[in-house]
Formats: structure tokens, C-alpha cells, sequence
């Protein structure tokens, strides 16, 4: 249900407003230099108090319970563990009967029951992606030299992105957004054809991240507007440097060396203060809803971090991959 992995291995646990949330890793290997401080810097990437995000403000303080030993990883599997404290879980209580357009709602209502936790969104919620970010930091130390950065790079359709979050404010509205994602310094041939091509694993785990809705490698849908002639990557030295990029540096579902390019569509956050229509299952009839609770208007703001994490977390399994069939 929540595993991803052949080798880095992760299982993600927890609720928005349960009692916390986190990740296990297995397949980690032993020796790695790691402690919960080496958590804080990505987790603070991704903490809200931003203009845009939403007041819900959490220490988001990790706790290594198990995999480490004076400071260093074990090979025994890792759970980190992030408590929640700052919930208000009474903002939801109308959701079993009236739930939120755009939101899992409706459709965890029916897979799961009435037992499912729908305060803050439960297991649907953004906040689990703190342990995705946790995950993020030990794949990036398994990776070595590789460089991963990830950057806003639109908000609402604009470039000025203040002035898109300001207008959504004023709105009691929201906004999306696009990252770009860009990793260097891969070797050569990370990545297995087909199910476990470098785009299918990377894309299993930014869809993992909620709000994506769209990626793109390369030249993306741009590639559909080109001649052959013109998106080929000409090769201009051995070490197979190419003269453009439009293939990504992904070719045949492998690394090329080149510079991995992909860019993440992000949509608005489904929870906005302005009045909707939705059904009200109880009643059997059409309201309005007007939704209570903290929310971010562009969560697009705080997915950065979380998409660095997310190509880590599929390079490094990759990689750990590429190391045992050698």
C-alpha cells in the first residue's frame, strides 16, 4: 500500500492530525554518517510560515528510533519519526457527510469506510511528505557528488511570484505552480528498461507527492511540436556530452551523463476559503460549503525540497541496484 523500492526500500506511516508521522527505510547501508541534525536543513525547506502557506506551524523536530549507531547508519532499517502537536482537528468535523471538492475525501470515504481519518486530510495530507524529505537526506548522502536542486519556477501563471500568492489572498483563493528539478554529476547508465526506467521511477514517486499533477523530461511535450532532426542531441566529445538536452539526460530509460532536467506541474490547493457546492450525503441534496482549517494558498511554495527528495530517494535505488548486478 505505502512501499516503494527493489533495494532502498521506504515505508511512510502516520496522519495529518494523528499522533505523528515519519518513514521507515530499509536497505540502507551501513556506515553512512547520519543523526537527526543532519535532518534539519531539508525539513526547514519545507516548514510552513511563509506569505502563502498555511498557519499551521509544527517543530517538524526528527527522531532516528532505530538504524543509527554512534551517529552512523547500521544496515538495520531506519524509522524516523516526526510528532504532531499543533492540530485543530475539530475544523473537519463536517467532512463524513459534506466532503471537499478536490480533495480524497469522497473517494477515501468509500475505499476505507468510515473508519478512515479525514482530520487535516489523515493519511492523504501533505504533512506525510516529511518523511519522504527524511528519506530525501539519506539518498543524498548514498549518492555522493550528485547534485540534486530543485526551484519554483512559475506561481499562478506569473514569474512574479508574490504577486500571484497576494492575489489569491485577496481572493480567499489558490494557486499552483511549477517546479524544475535538475540533477548533475550522474554517472552513466543508472536506470533498467522499461518498468524501472529512470522517468518511471522518478515519476512514481513525484506522483507519490500530493498536488502533482504532471512531469515532463527534457524537451517534454515540447518533443511533440519537433522534427527528429531537431530534437536528436547531437554528441560532441566522448564522454558522451551531447550539444543539447532535450532528451533530459535520460536515453533509453538510462543516464547519460548529462544533466537530468524534468519539470513538475503542481496544482492549486483544494482547500480554498471560498464558497463551493458539494453533496451532502446525509441530507441527500446540494449545498454550499464553506471550508474552516489552516491551509496553504500555493502549497506549490513548500514542493521543492520534497521533489529534490523524491529524485534522490529513486537515484539512490538505482544506484544501490546498478552496485549488486555488477
Amino acid at each position: 500500500m505505502n512501499n516503494f523500492g527493489r533495494i532502498f526500500r521506504l515505508s511512510i506511516f502516520g496522519e495529518s492530525h494523528g499522533k505523528g508521522v515519519g518513514i521507515t527505510i530499509d536497505g540502507c547501508p551501513s556506515g553512512i554518517d547520519l543523526t537527526d541534525e543532519d535532518l534539519l536543513h531539508d525539513i526547514s525547506r519545507r516548514k510552513s510560515g511563509a506569505r502563502g502557506t498555511t498557519p499551521r506551524i509544527e517543530a517538524d523536530m526528527p527522531s532516528i528510533l532505530s538504524g543509527t549507531f554512534e551517529g552512523k547508519t547500521t544496515g538495520a532499517p531506519l524509522i524516523i519519526l516526526f510528532h504532531n502537536k499543533n492540530t485543530k482537528s475539530k475544523d473537519y468535523s463536517n467532512l463524513l457527510d459534506s466532503p471537499r471538492p478536490g480533495h480524497a475525501d469522497f473517494v477515501a470515504q468509500h475505499k476505507f469506510g468510515r473508519h478512515n481519518d479525514y482530520t487535516g486530510g489523515g493519511h492523504f495530507s501533505g504533512r506525510i511528505t516529511l518523511g519522504i524529505v527524511a528519506a530525501g537526506v539519506v539518498a543524498k548522502k548514498i549518492l555522493g557528488d550528485v547534485q540534486i536542486d530543485a526551484k519554483l519556477t512559475e506561481v499562478g501563471g506569473q514569474s512574479d511570484f508574490d504577486a500571484a500568492v497576494e492575489d489569491a489572498l485577496l481572493q480567499h483563493d489558490s494557486v499552483g505552480g511549477i517546479v524544475e528539478c535538475r540533477a548533475n554529476n550522474l554517472p552513466i547508465g543508472y536506470g533498467e528498461p522499461f518498468f524501472d526506467s529512470v522517468e518511471s521511477m522518478i515519476s512514481h514517486l513525484i506522483f507519490a507527492i500530493p498536488a502533482t499533477k504532471g512531469i515532463e523530461f527534457g524537451s517534454g511535450f515540447g518533443a511533440a511540436k519537433m522534427k527528429g532532426s531537431e530534437h536528436n542531441d547531437n554528441f560532441i566529445d566522448a564522454s558522451g556530452k551531447t550539444e543539447t538536452n532535450n532528451a533530459g539526460g535520460i536515453n533509453g530509460g538510462i543516464t547519460n551523463g548529462n544533466e537530468l532536467v524534468f519539470r513538475v506541474a503542481i496544482k492549486p490547493t483544494s482547500s480554498i476559503g471560498r464558497n463551493q457546492k458539494t453533496m451532502n450525503f446525509a441530507k441527500g441534496e446540494v449545498e454550499d460549503l464553506l471550508i474552516e482549517g489552516r491551509h496553504d494558498a500555493c502549497i506549490a511554495l513548500r514542493v521543492p525540497v520534497i521533489i529534490e527528495a523524491a529524485t534522490a530517494i529513486a537515484l539512490a535505488d538505482l544506484k544501490l541496484l546498478d552496485k549488486a548486478r555488477r
